[in-house]
């Protein structure tokens, strides 16, 4: 038989009494560690209210309508106050003269008329703007009692004068 030499087991070496005291204090430290931390009681119904916060509420759960407490009394009921709608302030009234004034003056009427002037088509809503604030203008003017003076008028019959007289 053919014999297979094996080395010899090495030695086991022995820990040292220091060691042992080490290792036996890190084992007492950690198995000190092993519980809930202090005040874990309280800690836990924080985390629970938490949590139910979170989930939706029941509405069928708490009723607002108000219970009497004695069978004798009827019950008091409450209506909800309304708050009421602030008031709209109604437009100030403009005398005639201030709301020519004013339509004159409207800068969105003159760059309007500026760009028909041009020979640019205006929208329907920008048209429509445009025949309302005029109208208002031509309103306002017979109502105060002005007259729209067209000098083109009074130069075609200016021309038709030199015309008649040249001949």
């Amino acid at each position: 038989m053919n014999m297979i030499k094996r080395k010899p087991a090495a030695k086991v070496r022995r820990k040292t009494r220091e060691e042992l005291n080490a290792e036996g204090r890190d084992r007492k430290r950690q198995k000190k560690h092993r519980g809930n931390p202090a005040g874990n009681r309280q800690q836990e119904s924080i985390d629970n209210k938490k949590t139910q916060a979170q989930e939706p509420k029941d509405p069928r759960i708490g009723s607002k309508k108000p219970i009497p407490l004695i069978v004798a009394d009827k019950p008091k009921v409450t209506k909800a106050v309304k708050k009421a709608a602030p008031a709209k302030a109604e437009p100030v009234r403009l005398s005639p003269a201030e709301e020519l004034e004013l339509l004159e003056n409207d800068a969105r009427l003159d760059e309007l008329l500026s760009r028909l002037e041009s020979g640019e088509k205006l929208t329907a809503e920008e048209q429509a703007y445009t025949e309302k604030t005029l109208d208002r203008i031509d309103e306002l003017m017979v109502e105060l009692g002005i007259e729209f003076e067209d000098d083109d008028d009074e130069e075609k019959t200016e021309d038709i004068m030199q015309l008649l007289k040249g001949k």
